[in-house]
């Protein structure tokens, strides 16, 4: 699949903000994203190590499932190195260059992302899903495992209860609760989708287990990826 070189690799965390802040005005958010989309992809990465250090090698695996069925459609993994330090904001340097070169091994253009992570929920409000929706112009959400950023009251116990996630005063996420009495997901949107289509699409993607199989299918490929390049 397409995807678009709209900026250099930064080195320095100065240069990075920059980069958000060249790309922030490209997002679309608030638009109506896909309800029921044909196909949706699952991206994760796993780390050697503690992940922590420039040069650490890393896999990135793309898992797309068919929207209805959540059968595997198609899989792509790359490996590579963590080409930024551990910057708290900034992290997402560390993996896009890997998941890029998973994501243009597709052949199939997925209806959405689902990111291991976060998309405005993030102090600058541009998280990982922000930058792959503006790089390939396709819907992206990120769901985390714990908050980032931000205050929130716990939702009710139930699958489906919900709760605004704010920081400084505004919405960025919710607080998901995706099946009953388990912790609640962070769901944040990246590109091109509103957050109530988001959550439903997670809701949809959650059958059985507190991740979406998407997260859950990307992971484990991305461990057995960096396994077998580790020897």
């Amino acid at each position: 699949m397409d995807v678009r070189d709209l900026h250099p690799w930064p080195s320095t965390p100065e240069e990075a903000e920059a980069i958000q802040d060249l790309l922030r005005p490209m997002l679309e958010l608030d638009v109506p994203g896909p309800a029921a989309p044909s196909t949706v992809a699952g991206l994760d990465v796993s780390y050697a190590g503690d992940g922590g250090g420039t040069g650490d090698r890393l896999a990135a695996a793309v898992v797309v499932l068919d929207g209805t069925t959540l059968e595997v459609v198609e899989e792509s993994v790359a490996v590579g190195t963590a080409a930024f330090p551990y910057v708290p904001g900034l992290f997402a340097f560390r993996e896009l260059p890997t998941l890029l070169e998973a994501l243009r091994g597709l052949t199939t253009t997925p209806g959405l992302l689902v990111c291991d992570g976060f998309g405005i929920a993030h102090p600058r409000r541009f998280g990982l899903a922000c930058h792959l929706g503006v790089l390939t112009g396709l819907p992206a959400i990120g769901v985390g495992k714990t908050a980032f950023i931000g205050t929130y009251d716990q939702p009710g116990a139930r699958r489906g209860d919900a709760a605004p996630l704010r920081d400084g005063g505004e919405v960025v996420g919710r607080v998901l609760r995706t099946r009953d009495g388990v912790k609640p997901v962070f769901v944040s949107v990246g590109h091109r989708t509103d957050l109530g289509t988001a959550c439903r699409n997670v809701l949809a993607l959650a059958r059985e287990y507190r991740l979406p199989e998407t997260t859950r299918r990307a992971d484990r490929l991305s461990r057995d990826a960096l396994a077998a390049a580790s020897g």
